[in-house]
């Protein structure tokens, strides 16, 4: 995506159902912002094109899940496989680029509708309750805005900067802003929206009659604004963007998630199963704070589903790195010759193993054992000896002559349980202490992380009181691995701690030894990592096309 995205060609206009259950994108183009800014569907239509930017990571060819230790990919030709095989440049450089495309319109929308008040339809039935909708787009697009920005800057680090509708010149010629001014300008629009958004669509005059029959969902709220603020400051503190190890950096990340984890518990959000994270109605989740509704489709289970299933394609393929991060119930060490059962239950919910009924539409347990149905020598079978579960809908059809076609699916972007896992380490962090809290604070780390441990359909023992600080720093990373697996994060934590990157990946060979016994062998896969893959490269022909851009250290084409 050129950096001339920044600039106003073309106004592209999206017009975006106000639907209970999703949202529906029709477009058209047109040249003429007069037209676009003189009627209320349009504007909203605008508006809502610039929702349609927001990121997701549902499980399909191009999963980030794949480009960690999570899972592998077992599709040999996917593009995603460059970001551990060496591949990765900037001529190939898996551009964000693009979200500037969507900074562009913000920067527009906000400039040409500042003094506008539709004058012309005053008249109209339902010109208040119009009018009140309109006044909250320019929050909802500011904090849109600050949002892709953060996208931005996790990946690139310093990146160009502007609130200007530049034209075209300008925009390349922009310089790079350094990333804690970004940061700065996260937080503070953030602040700056918060309180001019709604806790909830419902009971809002929204719908054509001005009534309250159908409330808009998907839309941002005071939640969102809370939250992209604590992740953002829990990135900014963390040691790819505080390498001096700050701790009022530290201090402020934790009271912004400590301020979310309140902001749900007045608000009637909280932690509820762990498998209603996934499915149709996962939206409704009561720990979900935002999510993307993606539509109506089976990608993830046609992409995912285990190989020897008509249709299937094996995809995502869990690892033993992240089955080995799932506890004993008991604390204990697993059994070498039985080595799923007594674990933390999320490894059952998210990752399938063999003899597993999985999905539904499956007629027979898996056979992932070499030369079983779903297992190697076929093409394309798990290289890890799993399947995964978490995000796919296993009642789905994908048969050819049974096909129960595409349900619906829903990105989600900020749940409640990140919080507490955010603040657990922001807290840690700042007191140099597992085990310690303040006036200001009202957990410490290990309750935090405990809280997550306790869900109710997980009940897993509670880290003890006694973990040293190297202790519990293990057990923590552990935790967020496995209660935000295949969620979008480990991809990008693993880089803000800079710790070290993805070196490789265990997988699980199992051998059939008689009738109902198998032998189970790890193994290892190398993957390819510098430490310059900490910051994605800039695209090379953005480079070339702006002279005051930098590349970042170590993806400069020689």
């Amino acid at each position: 995506m050129k950096l001339k995205n920044i600039y106003i060609g073309i106004v592209c206009v999206a017009f975006l159902s106000a639907c209970t259950d999703k949202m529906d994108y029709h477009e058209y183009t047109n040249y003429e912002k007069d037209y676009v800014f003189s009627d209320f569907g349009r504007t909203a239509g605008f508006v809502n094109n610039i929702y349609s930017h927001l990121d997701q990571d549902l499980p399909g060819l191009t999963s980030l899940a794949s480009a960690t230790d999570e899972a592998e990919m077992a599709l040999t030709y996917s593009s995603v496989l460059d970001y551990t095989n060496g591949n990765w440049s900037a001529l190939n450089s898996k551009s964000q680029w693009g979200y500037y495309t969507a900074i562009r319109a913000a920067n527009y929308f906000l400039k040409e509708t500042k003094d506008l008040d539709f004058y012309d339809l005053r008249f109209a039935q339902d010109y208040q309750s119009q009018m009140n909708r309109f006044n909250r787009y320019k929050y909802e697009v500011r904090l849109l805005r600050a949002y892709y920005y953060f996208l931005l800057v996790r990946a690139y680090g310093d990146v160009p900067f502007t609130t200007d509708v530049l034209t075209e010149e300008q925009a390349n010629t922009i310089t790079r802003t350094p990333a804690s001014e970004i940061f700065d300008f996260i937080m503070s629009e953030c602040d700056l929206v918060a309180s001019e958004l709604p806790v909830t669509y419902s009971g809002l005059e929204n719908d054509a009659a001005g009534g309250t029959t159908n409330p808009e969902t998907g839309r941002v709220t005071r939640g969102t604004a809370l939250a992209l603020k604590a992740r953002a400051a829990l990135y900014r503190a963390s040691k790819l963007f505080n390498e001096s190890n700050d701790k009022i950096r530290w201090k402020e990340a934790a009271i912004a998630n400590q301020t979310v984890i309140d902001y749900c518990a007045e608000n009637g959000i909280s932690l509820g199963k762990y498998t209603d994270l996934w499915g149709v109605n996962n939206y409704k989740a009561t720990e979900v704070i935002f999510a993307r509704r993606v539509g109506d489709t089976n990608n993830p289970e046609w992409y995912n589903f285990p190989i020897g299933m008509e249709n299937a394609n094996s995809g995502n393929c869990p690892t033993q790195t992240l089955v080995d991060a799932y506890e004993m119930k008991n604390g204990g060490e697993p059994d070498p010759n039985n080595p799923y059962t007594g674990r933390d239950p999320r490894l059952g919910m998210t990752i399938a193993v063999n003899g597993d009924k999985w999905p539904d539409t499956n007629p027979t347990p898996l056979e992932i054992y070499t030369g079983g149905r779903n297992a190697a020598p076929i093409q394309y079978a798990t290289p890890t000896g799993y399947y995964l579960k978490k995000y796919l809908d296993g009642s789905t059809d994908i048969s050819a002559s049974q096909g129960t076609g595409g349900k619906r699916h829903s990105w989600v972007t900020f749940r409640l349980g990140e919080f507490y896992l955010n603040y657990a380490e922001a807290i840690f962090r700042y007191l140099d202490s597992p085990d310690a809290t303040s006036d200001q604070f009202f957990l410490t780390a290990i309750d935090a992380v405990n809280v997550i441990r306790n869900r109710s359909d997980v009940k897993m023992p509670g880290l003890p009181k006694t973990l040293s600080s190297d202790e519990f720093w293990t057990r923590y990373k552990r935790e967020r691995m496995v209660e935000l697996a295949f969620e979008g994060h480990r991809f990008w934590d693993v880089r803000r701690w800079k710790e070290g990157g993805f070196t490789n990946v265990s997988r699980m060979e199992i051998t059939k030894t008689g009738d109902e016994t198998f032998s189970y062998k790890k193994t290892t896969k190398s993957l390819v990592w510098n430490d310059k893959m900490y910051f994605f490269p800039i695209p090379d022909s953005e480079i070339r096309k702006n002279p005051n851009l930098v590349q970042n250290p170590g993806w400069e084409i020689k």
